[in-house]
Formats: C-alpha cells, structure tokens, sequence
C-alpha cells in the first residue's frame, strides 16, 4: 500500500480544515492589516493635505516676509539718506542757531522791558478806573443838576424856534399885505385916469417925509453887536478906539446879517491889533494880559444870554 492509500477522507476533511483555518486566519489577518494600511493611507492622505497647507502659507509668509524686508531695506535707505540730509542740515542751521539764540536774548529783553511797561500801564488803568469810577459818583450826586441844565437848554431852543417861527409868520403876512396892496394899488391905477394919477404922484411927492428917505445915519443904526462882548474883546486885545474898531470889525460880517458876534469881533480884533502892532507892540502887551482873566466872563454871559438876533 502507498501512503496516500493510507490517508482517510476524515483525515483529509481534518487536514483541509485545519489548512483552511490557516488561510482564514491569515486572509483575516490581510484584511486587518490591508484596513490598517488603508487608514494610515487615509490618514497621510490628510496629512499631505496639511502640510500642503502649511506649505502654500509658509510660502505666503515667505513672500510676505520678503516685501517687508524689501520695504524695510527701502525704508532704512531712505532714513540714512534723511539722516545725512540731516546732518549737512544741521551743519547749514548751525550759524542760523546762534543768530536765532542770539535774537531770541534781544527778544527776551525787550519782552521783559515791555511787561514793566505793561505793569506801569496796568496800574495806570487801575488809577484811570478809580478816577473814572469817582467822576460817575460825582456824576450820579449830581445829576440832577445836569438834567436841570439841559430842560433850561431845551426851552432856550423851544423859544429861539418860537421867535422865529413867529418871526417867520410875521413876514410872511407882511408879504401877503405888501402883494395885496400891490393889487389894490394897481386896480385903483387901473381905474384912474392919466391926469389923476399925475395929480396923485404930484401930490405924494410934496407931502413925502424927508426923513422917509434912507441915510448914512439909518444904515449904520441897523448893525448890533453884543456890547459886553465887544467891551470885552477891545479889553482883551488892548483896543481903545471903539468906533475905528466897529467899523473896521463891519468888513468881517461873514453871514451877512449885520450883527458882530463874538467869533467875528475876535477875528476883527486880531486883524486891527496887527495892523498897528509895530507901533503899539509894547504898550499893548500889558493890557491884553490884564484883561484876559476879565474878558472870559462877558463871553460866557453872550453865550448863555445873548440877543435873540444873533442866534436867529
């Protein structure tokens, strides 16, 4: 017999079992380790992506670091380049420095001379405030007074503007009288025949009044003036010649109307002592300075009281 012929069926079926077995537990085993093999796989899959990750940033980084080297290389160039601008800068100002610190003493002096001068000017303010606050004190105690002064100014004007109103009034009827005669006058001449009113002009020119007619006398009547005020002005200049004096004074009415006032005499005075101070210049000194502090009082008392022509 061969061996084969002494190999059972069970002990084949034992045999191929146990072999099958085997196989099974090393498929098994393949399948674990192919699974494990495909997890790490899976797992360097994710890992590859990663780093690939990780690469592409660390070049970004990379790229990003070196433009912040490059800009920073651009910078510190051109801070040197600043930093020796700088200093040939500062060679330059240098000189420019002292006279500025030279200028700035001759400042400084002068500032501190101008605060003293402030100072002063501070207490002047001061002594000006309390004399401006004394006089508004005084000025309130008498107030009363003032107001009392400007009422009597106030109807001195209301006057002045009646009396020429009046005035005004008054030669405006003597107009309307004056053109009403007139008519009359020149209806009545109407009226009358040639040989009447040759009667009539015979008549008037017989009875007519010689002192109707005008005169030196009545024309020189017509200028005023304010005596005190005249008497004061010849005082003051040193006059003695009133009549020379008012007729020299007449060639000053600027206004026309035939009343001296005061600033007029004074101009006629001044005028009149000039001409005859080569020959007076001594003598009229003396009496000028004497009667100054006199010729202040009649001048006010024109002013306050004066005649109502004047101010018309």
């Amino acid at each position: 017999m061969s061996e084969t012929g002494t190999i059972t069926p069970e002990i084949q079926i034992k045999k191929l079992t146990e072999d099958l077995e085997v196989e099974t537990e090393r498929v098994l085993k393949l399948y674990a380790a192919y699974e494990l093999q495909e997890k790490e796989i899976v797992d360097f899959k994710a890992e590859v992506e990663v780093l690939e990750k990780e690469i592409v940033e660390r070049e970004i980084e990379k790229e990003s670091l070196e433009a912040l080297l490059t800009e920073k290389d651009a910078r510190i160039r051109e801070l040197e380049m600043r930093a020796s601008k700088s200093g040939k800068q500062v060679e330059h100002l240098e000189p420019e420095l002292q006279k500025m610190e030279e200028r700035f003493a001759r400042e400084k002096d002068r500032l501190g001379k101008i605060f003293s001068i402030a100072e002063e000017l501070d207490n002047d303010l001061r002594l000006a405030v309390i004399e401006l606050n004394t006089r508004d004190e005084w000025y309130m105690d008498h107030m009363s007074l003032f107001e009392d002064l400007n009422k009597a100014i106030k109807r001195r004007y209301e006057m002045v503007e009646t009396a020429v109103e009046a005035e005004r009034q008054s030669q405006h009827m003597g107009r309307a009288i004056a053109e009403r005669m007139d008519e009359m006058v020149e209806a009545r001449a109407a009226e009358m025949t040639i040989e009447e009113a040759a009667d009539v002009s015979a008549t008037e020119v017989e009875n007519m009044d010689v002192s109707d007619t005008p005169s030196e006398e009545n024309e020189e009547d017509e200028w005023t003036w304010s005596e005190s005020v005249l008497v004061g002005v010849m005082e003051k200049n040193g006059i003695t010649d009133r009549d020379a004096f008012v007729e020299f004074a007449k060639s000053y009415d600027m206004d026309g109307n035939k009343y001296l006032k005061g600033s007029e005499l004074g101009a006629a005075a001044a005028d009149f002592v000039a001409k005859d101070a080569p020959a007076e210049e001594a003598v009229a000194e003396e009496p000028a300075e004497e009667a100054s502090s006199d010729s202040k009082e009649p001048e006010v008392t024109w002013r306050t009281s004066g005649d109502t022509s004047g101010d018309q």
